[in-house]
């Protein structure tokens, strides 16, 4: 095994992977231990009885996670991770909206916040002493963030591949990601429907948005998750329905994004219908990983000097509808969410060049959505 550049030699003991899942083919939330050198996923067991938890967020100082359990009458369960890396259920409370499709904590680690897709609308609510959460300290609808009302995009993207049918997001607002920049002031929100990021300043005491303003993607494109570079001037969004990635700068005093420009996730020579889904920054933050549905590849983006991406390839997924992907804290290893393949395909990283090698390695899961890790 190579020798580990300082970034990726912070993690000690075992490294236990969570999967979570839609609860069609999946069971519950998934617990692996990670093989460091083979980058194999041992099953250890599913930690049963949690509804659809499509997505998870690991608290960033607690042994604690949150899971979105995505259906009609929305929630999000708290659970506990105890010294085995096993998971407690410490509750449920309800989303206040449907489909809950991502949840953060917030910086501060006082917050989570949720983003409820089918509802158009995004809450924020208070974790407890105990790792619980409380009742929601605010609560709001994307279309609210527009003075006047924002305006929902058409079904068929005007920058998407030539022949594509796109699935129809643009039925109104639909929050699909929400994070907070690092410092704590500002949270981002991705709306498909009307293709555009909003900014809501965040108050770290009372746990509330207010004072929103917004940047907005090509029309129809269908804003769907994002990444904020770590010199805090860099944010990139990728838009599910168009298969295109949007480049913006950030200013961090007022939470201002800039659109540059907008470029394609797949080949010049692709028509038909593809969807994009999620977006990584590698370690050291010079390549961008993008998720083609469909067209089942990873795209792989240099970020250029002026924080420009260039699509450098692409990598075959292996399975299909590569939902969520994810490196290992070590950077040695790439793990892909092949959600209508059940199952998770595993790639060794090159540093240098970017590029991913499939290992020949899968693992069988149901309807694979997130893939998360902490050491233990």
């Amino acid at each position: 095994m190579r020798a580990l550049p300082a970034w990726a030699q912070s993690q000690a003991g075992t490294l236990i992977a969570y999967v979570g899942c839609y609860t069609d083919h999946g069971e519950g939330i998934y617990l692996f231990r990670v093989n460091t050198t083979t980058g194999e996923l041992v099953p250890i067991k599913v930690v049963k009885g949690v509804s659809n938890p499509s997505w998870l967020a690991l608290h960033p100082t607690r042994p604690l996670m949150y899971a979105a359990n995505e259906e009609t009458k929305g929630g999000v369960t708290a659970l506990a991770i105890q010294a085995d890396g096993d998971l407690t259920a410490l509750g449920r409370v309800d989303s206040l909206g449907s489909d809950p499709a991502h949840i953060s904590v917030h910086p501060s680690g006082k917050f989570l916040l949720v983003s409820n897709y089918s509802s158009g609308n995004v809450a924020v609510f208070p974790i407890r002493g105990d790792g619980s959460l409380g009742a929601a300290t605010d609560q709001r609808g994307d279309a609210s963030a527009c003075t006047p009302a924002c305006v929902v995009g058409p079904v068929q993207p005007v920058k998407g591949p030539a022949g594509n049918f796109p699935e129809n997001g643009h039925t109104g607002p639909h929050a699909h990601m929400i994070e907070s920049d690092p410092s704590g002031k500002f949270v981002f929100v991705n709306d498909l429907g009307l293709d555009r990021t909003i900014v809501w300043r965040f108050d770290v005491e009372k746990g509330t948005l207010s004072d929103p303003h917004s940047a907005q993607s090509s029309a129809g494109s269908g804003a769907r998750h994002f990444v904020l570079h770590p010199n805090g001037k860099w944010f990139y969004s990728l838009n599910e329905q168009a298969s295109s990635l949007s480049f913006m700068t950030y200013d961090a005093s007022t939470g201002t994004l800039s659109p540059m420009l907008e470029v394609s996730t797949l080949p010049a020579s692709f028509t038909g219908t593809s969807a994009a889904s999620e977006l990584l920054l590698s370690r050291d933050s010079r390549f961008l990983y993008a998720g083609n549905r469909l067209h089942d590849t990873i795209a792989i983006f240099s970020v250029g000097k002026d924080g420009r991406p260039g699509l450098m390839g692409e990598e075959s997924t292996h399975g299909d509808h590569p939902r969520h992907f994810n490196f290992d804290p070590s950077g040695e290893f790439f793990y892909v969410c092949n959600q209508k393949s059940d199952s998770l395909s595993t790639y060794h990283v090159d540093w240098k060049s970017g590029k991913l090698t499939f290992t020949d390695r899968y693992t069988p899961v149901g309807s694979p959505s997130c893939i998360v890790f902490r050491a233990i």
